[in-house]
């Protein structure tokens, strides 16, 4: 079964935007573990304007399942995930003004500086994951950097599959199975949700994790978190 990792920055979009602690992270992280995720996942970003770097250290302490922190790898972050020790980094090329992630790494022209941050975090028996568009070249060059695992950045398949085009899968179709090649595992995430997710999973081999944050806190709006998670979570296993 692929496992189901929430992200929870729109959650910490709504606190910020009261200045007090309402919805508390805290709370509603050990819900969503209740309710049946298998994961959690940050991305901080230098402004803070979510996820803030102390969120990390807090929820650190009271997540029971797999813990990821996705973000550009500049030093305060680098600090930090090797402050917090999560059970997976996954690194993210987002520029410090971006709204979202919107690219993924290229995994040739910044091999070495990859290689570094990664042997760095591996040290430290932290998994690393690369972000990166469904390219079997960015997956073979993520593969020499000595990271664990590839994140295949979804955005496009889940717009062409919302306009009725399922053809868009088959980049990520060839970017897993060479993914699989090269011992690299695999995950995924932006913009899937419960409309796609089936689809995405079953055309897609040995599939590790998913994260997921904006669909399924959106979804949870109208359906509430209890019922959205099981929902995600039936439709990941095959």
């Amino acid at each position: 079964m692929t496992k189901l990792s929430v992200n929870i920055n729109k959650l910490a979009t709504l606190r910020n935007s009261r200045g007090g602690n309402v919805p508390n992270l805290i709370k509603a992280t050990k819900d969503i573990e209740s309710f049946g995720a298998q994961g959690i996942t940050i991305h901080p970003r230098p402004d803070e304007r979510h996820i803030k770097y102390q969120d990390a250290r807090d929820l650190k302490a009271i997540v029971t399942t797999e813990f990821n922190i996705e973000g550009n790898p500049i030093q305060k972050f680098i600090d930090l995930v090797l402050e917090v020790k999560p059970t997976q980094v996954t690194l993210v090329p987002d520029a410090e003004d971006a709204i979202t992630s919107n690219a993924g790494w290229d995994t040739v022209k910044h091999k070495d500086f990859l290689k570094d941050v990664i042997t760095t975090f591996n040290k430290e028996g932290i998994r690393t994951s690369i972000f990166v568009d469904p390219d079997i070249k960015m997956v073979k060059g993520a593969a020499e950097t000595g990271a664990h695992r590839i994140e295949l950045y979804t955005e496009s398949f889940a717009h062409q599959y919302a306009q009725g085009n399922k053809s868009a899968i088959h980049n990520f179709t060839k970017a897993a199975l060479m993914a699989e090649k090269v011992e690299l595992g695999i995950n995924a995430g932006h913009d899937l949700s419960l409309e796609n997710i089936k689809f995405f999973k079953e055309q897609i081999p040995n599939l590790l994790e998913v994260s997921i944050g904006h669909a399924l806190i959106c979804e949870s709006l109208y359906l509430g978190l209890e019922n959205v998670i099981p929902m995600y979570l039936q439709r990941l296993t095959l």
